[in-house]
């Protein structure tokens, strides 16, 4: 997010990255409780997962390096 340049350099700015084993982990903030009940009926959260929001800006920059299906 450094280099988008939104973050003021302090801790838990979200950020999008590639694990070694091809896994997309995402930082952003957990938005489960105040979101949970905006989601479609057939969507579920289990109680080992979070919803987490990160800013729009961030992912559209990453869209570039994101394969198509």
């Amino acid at each position: 997010m450094r280099e988008l340049g939104g973050t003021a350099n302090t801790d838990g700015c979200p950020d999008i990255w590639e694990m070694e084993n091809g896994d997309i982990v995402v930082v952003g903030r957990d938005v489960t409780e105040s979101h949970a009940n905006r989601l479609p009926g057939d969507v579920t959260v289990r109680a080992d997962e979070r919803l987490v929001m990160i800013p729009r800006h961030l992912l559209m920059a990453a869209k570039p390096d994101i394969p198509d299906a």
